[in-house]
């Protein structure tokens, strides 16, 4: 069995985190990797820019990380590169940046470095990724889909992530570009899994004990599909959804949030 001490936290943010100001979604990710001892490397592979890890790395160096590196896996066989691998397992923290999330899955899913990036979670490494970062890092992860007030079918793609939690599922974005119903038509094909939704420049801290801290200036969105019914698996293209007894909890920073007990912690300060 794993041992729960000894894996680190995911750091799941919702996307356009402050960068110039506070930064403390940023900050906090370094401080969980060892502040001045952490070892640190950005994987800009979601993304098509070649620039995408430059800005992470000079605020991470600004916050005075050990080292700092961008890491360019952009493609499958770079995921196989024996140097590449072990500049995962010697980092104390991985950063995932934004772009899109199926092509992190495709490239890094069952190669070298994914797998090197599990392992190196497992063994206490911080795992952060924003955006498409945060939504690869579940078993099923949102693929892509589409905007609207109502829950329907086809609304949302799903694809494998790359799995480093399990029984949930991540959309990003959230009150920006209005992906409840999002959210609740993925949590209904599959009520087992707890739904967040991480609005930007908002974070869920998951601790390796099942707690779920939110960080940030906006909230998360939890949805507990455990006495969820619904019609989905009756009904086919646009045709509106039937969902009933779904749990939902909207949690702001310093906020907690029990995922073996699904049981929420609000804080009212």
């Amino acid at each position: 069995m794993t041992d729960s001490a000894a894996v680190g936290p995911l750091l799941a943010i919702g996307g356009a985190e402050d960068k110039f100001r506070d930064r403390l979604i940023l900050r906090k990710f370094v401080e969980l990797s060892g502040g001045p001892d952490a070892r640190l490397t950005i994987l800009p592979t979601a993304s098509g820019l070649r620039d995408a890890g430059q800005r992470y790395l000079g605020i991470f160096e600004e916050f005075g990380a050990k080292s700092a590196h961008v890491l360019q896996v952009r493609t499958r066989e770079q995921a196989f590169d024996a140097d590449y691998v072990e500049q995962i397992r010697a980092s104390t923290g991985v950063f995932m940046t934004g772009g899109n999330q199926v092509r992190i899955a495709a490239i890094l899913g069952g190669s070298d470095v994914g797998n090197a990036l599990a392992e190196a979670h497992q063994r206490g490494a911080v795992v952060a990724g924003t955006s498409a970062g945060a939504s690869v890092m579940t078993g099923i992860m949102v693929a892509g889909g589409e905007y609207g007030r109502t829950p329907r079918a086809n609304l949302a793609r799903m694809a494998p992530g790359l799995g480093l939690i399990g029984d949930a599922i991540i959309d990003q974005h959230f009150r920006e570009r209005d992906r409840v119903a999002r959210l609740m038509t993925m949590v209904s094909y599959n009520p087992g899994l707890l739904g967040l939704g991480i609005d930007e420049d908002t974070a869920a801290l998951i601790h390796a004990d099942g707690c779920i801290e939110v960080l940030g200036a906006g909230t998360v969105l939890f949805v507990d599909g455990q006495s969820m019914v619904s019609n989905v698996h009756s009904r086919r293209g646009g045709t509106p959804l039937n969902i009933t007894n779904a749990t939902v909890h909207f949690l702001t920073s310093g906020s907690r949030f029990d995922l073996h007990t699904r049981t929420p912690y609000p804080s009212f300060r």
